[in-house]
């Protein structure tokens, strides 16, 4: 493989952990967002959606079993945060450092219960037979470049998933609630929207997302009790980076993320990656603390 080849195959891993990072990090962004919530549980919900893929094929074996965990994992994580954001969220969200406390209490729970349940070395998902292959380039500048399908098929669900929120973020009812209620909640509520409603509603969009996220992580590795914990620092990197609550600035920060953390592992290994990688976000929000993009709202006032 020439040296064209190895650039391009790493710019392409950086955008397929770009996509994951998007997948992991949307929930985090619109939680926060909207309700000023740090959830320390949103990794579960990454471990949940791996385990609910496990799960699935299981029952559904066969090539067609991946596309049937995704919409399982997704409401599967949804319905758990609906029911986290009814029972902890919402009646400590006047209190940011008690839900931190009782999120992260939360994600030890879940970590335990998929210990009993599943075991602590992990369970394997077989990605189905259509998606094991690659496409290689035979000639030309970057021959020797091969693409695997399973890191194709990724960044196709990541671009589907993120078009989707945007089109129910700028194109619905809903989303011009959520809009209302992110850029000022007492005005929105006075007009007869239900806050209380879209909060709910958005934190469960946001964990079901992270769930997608897990069957795509079982998908290039085992499921683990704390396989989340991978990605929940990363997510929230991303989180800080693009701009609290900025659907456009996380897909950006996402992309900086994953491109800086492929292309740096060229010279370093996975190590010191991390720790250049927390470097270069502390550098970037000393010259610009409000992130990539800026969102004026009077939820991240005062």
């Amino acid at each position: 493989m020439g040296e064209s080849a190895f650039l391009v195959g790493q710019v392409f891993n950086g955008f397929s952990v770009a996509s994951l990072f998007v997948l992991a990090a949307l929930g985090l962004a619109l939680s926060f967002g909207l309700m000023r919530v740090i959830n320390m549980a949103h990794g579960e919900m990454l471990m949940l959606g791996g385990y609910l893929a496990y799960m699935t094929l299981q029952i559904v074996p066969g090539p067609l079993g991946i596309l049937v965990a995704l919409p399982v994992a997704f409401l599967g994580a949804a319905f758990l945060g609906a029911v986290l954001e009814f029972t902890v969220i919402h009646r400590l969200s006047a209190r940011p450092l008690d839900t931190l406390l009782a999120t992260w209490g939360v994600s030890l729970v879940l970590q335990q219960a998929a210990r009993n349940l599943f075991g602590a070395i992990g369970v394997e998902v077989t990605a189905p037979s259509w998606l094991d292959h690659v496409v290689q380039v035979e000639s030309g500048p970057l021959a020797g470049l091969t693409l695997p399908d399973t890191r194709l098929f990724i960044l196709l669900v990541s671009a589907i998933v993120l078009g989707a929120i945007a089109l129910l973020l700028n194109k619905t009812r809903l989303g011009l609630y959520v809009r209302a209620v992110n850029q000022d909640r007492p005005t929105a509520a006075a007009m007869g929207i239900n806050a209380r409603l879209i909060d709910l509603l958005v934190f469960s969009l946001g964990t079901g997302v992270a769930g997608l996220a897990g069957v795509i992580l079982a998908l290039l590795g085992p499921v683990t009790p704390t396989v989340g914990q991978s990605y929940i620092v990363p997510a929230f990197l991303v989180v800080i980076l693009g701009g609290l609550g900025s659907l456009v600035g996380t897909t950006i920060a996402s992309i900086i993320v994953g491109l800086f953390t492929a292309l740096i592992e060229i010279f370093v290994d996975v190590s010191v990656a991390q720790v250049l990688l927390l470097l270069f976000v502390i550098v970037f929000i000393q010259f610009r603390p409000q992130g990539v993009i800026t969102v004026r709202t009077r939820a991240l006032e005062g």
